[in-house]
């Protein structure tokens, strides 16, 4: 079996020996809130939705070029509630976008380049509380979609990376084109340079990734989403001989643009995200990245959203497995609660030990999430 289906309804997690929750690191939507319609999203019910949950959440949402006013006062909202303490368990926000090469699973509206101005506007709001926003490293390759936004070429990563550390909004690496993965990975390691030469005004790790495997260019097959693929799972993962994986082969194994990113991972420059649902990622090649990485480089991300709408579109699931698609067939997102990630990771090999690190550790490490507060907070 691939993976494991946990009951919807699931126990609370509790804090653990170090005032530690599990951290919902990129989620789209909790109940029948969909978080990228961010004016309706009523702060405090998420705020009681997680501690129902036993979490912390970094709700992630898309932003149409348009709506950059609204995002800034909603921002602004949520920074006096977190500082007046009504937000313990959010303890922040993150955008999926909008410098995307392709729009993958989000909306095509929500994707777009933005000018130097709306740059430093997206930046300011890490004072208010924006931890990340996902950038494609090949936002300025010839395949980009972006190709024709007048604004893309006004200014590039050596500008926008600086700019939005320098008011601790971090980069989080996602979105690939598949053209030339070789110039990918040199993008991501560029980036990641970049980085590290900058001005840091956060706590924690300065570059995150979307979700390792996916939406980028690979060598091996990472999903086995439909009945007739999972017959040839066992197979074909058989061929790849997951035990000989090493630092020096996954780049030639894998890909180039995986391999750059664990490796990254390893040096510590890089917190990447993985997803153990089994339907994103075959939970065996989700299990060995973990290995290589370090669980202490890694984070499970979930990329759930429980209702059948996102970003204002209508979503369905099909009878092959629990992800939310579009219209189109492409996959928008998940549905699977952390307890089912953390059940499949077991099962995979990963101990405890990890699990704390993968769901929670790493987290509060990279995202300067303070252990104290958060658990007076639970104490209260």
């Amino acid at each position: 079996m691939s993976s494991i289906r946990a009951k919807r309804e699931v126990k609370p997690f509790e804090v653990d020996e170090n005032g530690m929750r599990p951290v919902e690191v990129h989620c789209h939507g909790f109940g029948d809130v969909d978080f990228s319609d961010f004016t309706r999203v009523d702060l405090s019910r998420l705020d009681e939705w997680c501690a129902t949950e036993g979490v912390l959440a970094l709700p992630t949402m898309y932003l149409h070029r348009d709506r950059l006013a609204e995002f800034e006062a909603f921002m602004r909202r949520y920074a006096e509630m977190r500082k007046d303490g009504l937000l313990p368990h959010v303890p922040g926000v993150a955008l999926e976008g909008p410098l995307l090469s392709h729009r993958g699973g989000t909306p095509t509206s929500t994707v777009w380049a933005p000018s130097r101005q709306e740059w430093e506007r997206l930046a300011a709001l890490g004072q208010h509380g924006l931890v990340y926003t996902v950038v494609s490293p090949d936002a300025y390759s010839p395949e980009s979609v972006l190709q024709d936004d007048a604004n893309l070429r006004t200014s590039d990563f050596s500008w926008i990376v600086p700019t939005l550390l320098a008011q601790g909004v971090r980069p989080a690496l996602g979105h690939f084109t598949r053209d030339d993965p070789k110039r990918s990975a040199e993008n991501v390691d560029a980036i990641v340079e970049i980085a590290y030469q900058s001005e840091w005004n956060g706590t924690g790790v300065r570059v995150t990734t979307d979700h390792l495997f996916n939406d980028m260019p690979l060598n091996i097959r990472h999903a086995f989403r439909t009945e007739r693929a999972r017959r040839e799972r066992d197979r074909v993962i058989e061929s790849y001989e997951l035990s000989n994986w090493t630092l020096d082969n996954i780049s030639e194994i894998a890909g180039p643009v995986p391999g750059a990113i664990i490796k990254q991972a390893v040096n510590c420059r890089i917190s990447a995200c993985i997803n153990f649902d089994g339907e994103h990622v075959d939970l065996a090649l989700a299990a060995r990245a973990v290995q290589l990485m370090g669980p202490r480089n890694a984070m499970i991300m979930t990329d759930r959203c429980d209702s059948a709408r996102l970003g204002g579109r209508p979503l369905h699931h099909t009878g092959d497995n629990g992800l939310w698609y579009e219209e189109n067939g492409v996959v928008a997102a998940g549905s699977q609660p952390l307890a089912l990630h953390i059940a499949n990771a077991k099962a995979h090999g990963l101990s405890d030990a990890d699990i704390r690190h993968l769901t929670s550790r790493t987290a509060h490490r990279t995202f300067g999430i303070p252990v104290a507060a958060e658990a007076v907070a639970t104490a209260a």
